[in-house]
């Protein structure tokens, strides 16, 4: 049977006080030599391995990173978690992963448990139910480690990894039109996450550049970000019932553009033949849908990396720091049969 030895164990075993073992075991010059041979063999002996967990608290330090997703099914947030682990664990530090799924609720309920577990900073992406973000401001007031990245707290003056998705969205829907595509449909995420005002900004300015009208039943909402399969069919329906429906769709994340190529063919559409499609997601087989998909594909690596390298730096800061950074990254549109016109 396993035992776990302590160093009231060892102390108890060789009639030493128990700092004289910490300081021996901890190579304290304070200690002799001889004394030193001693605890160091019986520590071998007995497979003696400190707890990490005792050290932590001695240290205030647990050499853990708490991260909170709404999804990590979701292609965007695996790859930004591998980013994330990839600095994390060759700078010495373990990951805790959580997901909200799209609830606020359970957005604070996880940060509550990462905070229990004594976390040295949090990596948050907001759950689209999440407005109240005062429990961060409470935490980055304490001088508690917090990078956002995607999904930011505008309030929250802290580092942040963004994206360019005013850019992102606008090139994605100036190809639509430029294909020939005058009526754009854009079915999105909840109006609450920032990145979804941005894509929607983006948009819009393609449009009014190239003076198409927007037309605002032609923009339809996920409040749960396509987590829900039944809202992205309400919207799809909703857009392909219109009487003047839509040529082609500029959609804005992940699930909500996976599910619109199956959704349509299930109504009867053609892509591109009856309707164009085009959107958000980081899907690693988007080449090999049927037809393949025209892409906005987001540095989700990067983005995972970068905000590992901030949170880290800050945590290791020998002094306070007042001074954030935004570093936002670029989209890379990729173009395919998806939005063609035919």
């Amino acid at each position: 049977m396993f035992k776990s030895y302590t160093i009231k164990d060892i102390a108890k075993a060789l009639g030493l006080s128990t700092s004289t073992v910490s300081r021996a075991l901890n190579g304290s010059y304070e200690i002799g030599t001889e004394t030193k041979k001693l605890v160091l063999e019986y520590a071998e002996k007995i497979n003696y391995r400190p707890n990490p967990i005792a050290l932590s608290l001695k240290e205030q330090k647990s050499h853990s990173i708490g991260v909170v997703v709404c999804e990590v099914a979701n292609n965007f947030f695996s790859q930004a978690i591998n980013g994330i682990e990839f600095i994390a664990y060759n700078s010495g530090y373990h990951v805790i992963i959580t997901q909200t799924h799209e609830s606020s609720a359970r957005e604070a309920a996880n940060v509550q448990h990462l905070m229990s577990r004594h976390v040295d900073g949090l990596l948050i992406s907001l759950s689209a139910e999440t407005t109240d973000t005062s429990e961060y401001q409470y935490l980055h007031d304490k001088g508690f480690p917090i990078v956002f990245f995607d999904r930011i707290a505008q309030n929250v003056n802290t580092h942040r990894v963004t994206l360019n998705n005013f850019k992102g969205a606008f090139e994605a829907t100036e190809l639509l039109i430029n294909n020939g595509f005058k009526n754009i449909a854009h079915i999105t995420s909840t109006n609450n996450l920032l990145i979804s005002r941005e894509r929607f900004e983006g948009y819009k300015a393609a449009l009014d550049k190239h003076g198409l009208t927007y037309h605002p039943e032609y923009t339809k909402y996920c409040d749960h970000g396509g987590m829900l399969i039944d809202e992205v069919e309400t919207a799809v329906n909703l857009l392909m019932k219109l009487p003047n429906r839509p040529e082609a769709i500029f959609s804005t994340n992940d699930r909500i553009t996976t599910s619109c190529i199956p959704i349509l063919k299930r109504l009867g559409f053609r892509i591109p033949e009856d309707v164009a499609l085009a959107g958000f997601t980081n899907s690693d087989v988007a080449e090999s849908f049927d037809p393949p998909l025209t892409v906005v594909r987001q540095p989700a690596f990067m983005m995972g990396q970068l905000a590992t390298e901030m949170l880290i730096k800050t945590i290791e800061s020998k002094k306070p720091i007042y001074e954030y950074q935004t570093q936002q990254v670029e989209t890379e549109l990729i173009i395919r049969e998806s939005s063609q016109k035919k």
